[in-house]
């Protein structure tokens, strides 16, 4: 059986101020995504972060793991990376739906290994620094990358097509994302150090979520970092500027699991569904919950059924 833990988001200072007692478990479910809900050992506790995707790929997790027999809590919608990988570490969460070169990155300090872009190149990195006690599971095809993404209209009017483009005119430019892209080397940090890029003005909205994307609509900023298997891009005929100095890595969807929990059915599952996800199959999944909002376990269970995986 499937049980969650609160549904209420938390924006990243919420989840970085949790108290101990919350994330080393004090018992019962008062709506808190990291409170202890009173897991025995033979629970595999699920954790997301706080955009539609992640939430979407822990629901896909949580059902192919179900699938095989084994009891599954979720705790969806924790908060940045910072908030849920130190519920990770501190043991409150057993598995995440993680992006391989975004991980490297955050255990490497923020600045990842030179010269290390390639799925493979990232992977192999990455088993370097895992937090003790931890592995990853089969990374996916599938893969969902930051980009800095402009309107057609932004794109003519400054002969944008290249990140290294924004140069010459970011102090013209006004820039949106998540609170975290305004420190992370994968953010503002990288942008000035690799390109150059200063922008006028830094917006603080969501993680390539509707804020940011309803902002970029408007005209509120000028440049958005939303995530590349977000359906607003085609949809809106937007343009998602080129990366030659690969600032934003590889970013493969992998399981981040603790090692006592992996068993012979754990890696068929979560192996299983690696196997088949891909870049398209999961754009199109995330665009019935983005688009049409529909329900993230009713998307995931339908996928998982016409994949063969339940």
């Amino acid at each position: 059986m499937i049980r969650s833990i609160g549904t209420r988001p938390f924006a990243l200072l919420a989840g970085l101020l949790i108290g101990a007692a919350a994330l080393t478990g004090c018992g019962g479910d008062d709506g808190d995504p990291l409170s202890s809900g009173g897991s025995d050992a033979g629970t595999i506790v699920i954790g997301s972060a706080n955009f539609p995707e992640s939430e979407l790929l822990m629901q896909m997790y949580a059902q192919a793991l179900e699938a095989k027999g084994l009891t599954v809590e979720t705790k969806p919608n924790i908060g940045s990376r910072e908030a849920y990988m130190q519920a990770f570490e501190q043991g409150d969460l057993d598995l995440l739906p993680e992006y391989n070169g975004a991980l490297l990155a955050y255990l490497s300090g923020g600045t990842p290994p030179e010269d290390v872009s390639s799925p493979d190149d990232v992977y192999a990195a990455l088993q370097d620094v895992l937090p003790d006690g931890s592995e990853t599971l089969d990374q996916a095809a599938a893969e969902d990358k930051d980009t800095l993404t402009v309107t057609q209209e932004t794109a003519d009017k400054y002969s944008l097509s290249s990140i290294e483009d924004l140069a010459p005119v970011a102090d013209e430019l006004t820039v949106g994302a998540s609170p975290e892209f305004k420190e992370r080397y994968q953010g503002l940090v990288g942008l000035e150090e690799l390109y150059g890029v200063e922008f006028k003005e830094f917006k603080t909205l969501d993680a390539g979520g509707p804020l940011t994307v309803q902002a970029l609509k408007k005209g509120n900023i000028d440049v958005a970092n939303i995530f590349s298997t977000d359906s607003s891009i085609s949809t809106n005929g937007w343009v998602v500027l080129d990366d030659p100095q690969n600032l934003f890595l590889a970013q493969n969807i992998l399981p981040l699991i603790q090692s006592d929990k992996v068993t012979a059915e754990v890696g068929d599952a979560l192996n299983g569904l690696s196997a088949v996800l891909t870049t398209d199959n999961l754009t199109e999944a995330l665009a019935r919950v983005q688009v049409d909002k529909e329900d993230s376990a009713t998307v995931a269970a339908d996928f998982l059924s016409q994949n063969g995986l339940t």
